[in-house]
């Protein structure tokens, strides 16, 4: 058992595409630490991620749906597995890293604050003149400084090529980078296969949630031609289903379209563009991993359909005022007042700053404890029920 991991390496010597990244080559680990016998670079990051505690916290975290509203809605938790699974399935039909790009899916929402992209805009604001808030950024500090599991070293000690995946698996984020860390090169295939995924995953399952919370009708989204395309087939295939049924078909049936186009459309641009090894994507390989034009057109038009109906509802902005009070009141009490805080965390001013201290605390809460915290110190019920 003790040559598994370089029979591992062997594997995807062999098996993988030139452009794909390879444990054995990874650039290393900011603290060296010896090689798993049995486990590649890769995997090694996996089962790290899949262990922290910002992880587990991830299913009491708002996709859209706040975790009181129902049992069968996105938490960020099951968006997360819902990303993993979809980027592997590309990066395995593309013949890149799989266990590179299921890393950087299940790291990529680690930073995600409270109440979903609500609470992100809360703490960004907040934190104005102090460095911002940017959950991607929030991602890679967790990683690399908040969790503390190992007596050897702070944070994870991720392999660069997960690291760089989490800050870059967005390929548009054009803010400043952390040291080691460049905007003037493409995102590894593998991080940008997680981009995709994160998109296909999100708008399919939005779509779910809208349409079981009645924001909008199955005919109304209709309008929109990846939808109705799908909806209309899926009636006419299977005339005595249930609408339940109907749903899940179309939806299906939808992701698989995505998901096609995408490895087609990867595939065509890998050539045209004449990659052919790690170092070429990264010179050369910006939005590689990409729909097709008619796709990505189809695509928007779904997107543009989710924020007016669903993201603009007035369900959801309710959200963003209890997420504004909750989250303003307790920055700013336990900034005026770090005694409020865990020992642990109030151990952190001298190094990161009152500001961002008080950031990191009010960023890694769930929304229920969230909502638990501001009815301990202002007496608060603003969640139905508690």
């Amino acid at each position: 058992m003790n040559g598994l991991r370089e029979m591992v390496e062997r594997r995807e010597a062999e098996l993988l595409a030139p452009c794909a990244a390879r444990s054995a080559e990874s650039l290393g680990r900011a603290h060296p630490e010896a090689e798993h016998p049995m486990r590649s670079a890769f995997q090694r990051d996996r089962d790290r991620i899949i262990h922290t505690t910002a992880f587990r916290r991830l299913e009491y975290k708002t996709q859209v749906f706040v975790n009181h509203e129902g049992d069968h809605f996105r938490t960020r938790l099951t968006h997360t597995v819902e990303v993993s699974q979809i980027a592997r399935s590309i990066a395995r039909a593309l013949r890149l890293n799989e266990e590179l790009a299921e890393a950087v899916a299940l790291g990529h929402d680690l930073g995600h604050p409270p109440f979903g992209h609500a609470g992100e805009k809360v703490l960004d604001g907040l934190m104005q003149g102090h460095g911002g808030f940017e959950h991607n950024l929030q991602a890679l500090r967790i990683v690399e400084r908040l969790e503390r599991r190992y007596p050897r070293f702070p944070g994870l000690n991720l392999t660069w090529e997960t690291r760089e995946g989490i800050i870059k698996y967005i390929g548009r984020y054009e803010g400043p980078m952390p040291p080691g860390l460049s905007n003037g090169t493409a995102p590894s295939l593998e991080a940008q296969v997680v981009d995709a995924a994160d998109e296909i995953a999100y708008n399919n399952h939005d779509l779910d949630d809208g349409l079981s919370s009645r924001l909008f009708t199955p005919e109304e989204a209709a309008g929109c031609a990846l939808w109705g395309e799908h909806y209309l087939a899926a009636r006419k295939d299977f005339p005595g289903a249930s609408p339940r049924e109907i749903k899940h078909e179309t939806i299906r049936r939808i992701i698989n379209a995505q998901v096609t186009d995408l490895i087609l459309a990867t595939q065509k641009r890998v050539q045209e563009l004449g990659i052919g090894s790690v170092a070429d994507v990264r010179r050369r390989g910006h939005g590689c991993a990409a729909f097709s034009p008619g796709m990505g057109e189809r695509n928007q038009e779904l997107k543009r359909f989710l924020m007016e109906r669903m993201y603009r509802n007035e369900r959801v902005i309710r959200l963003e005022a209890s997420a504004r009070q909750v989250l303003t009141d307790l920055f700013r009490a336990y900034l005026e007042d770090p005694a409020r805080l865990p020992p642990h965390v109030a151990r952190r001013e001298e190094a990161d700053g009152r500001p961002r201290m008080a950031c990191d605390y009010v960023a890694g809460m769930t929304d229920r404890y969230a909502y638990q915290q501001h009815s301990r110190l202002f007496g608060s019920h603003l969640v139905p029920g508690n």
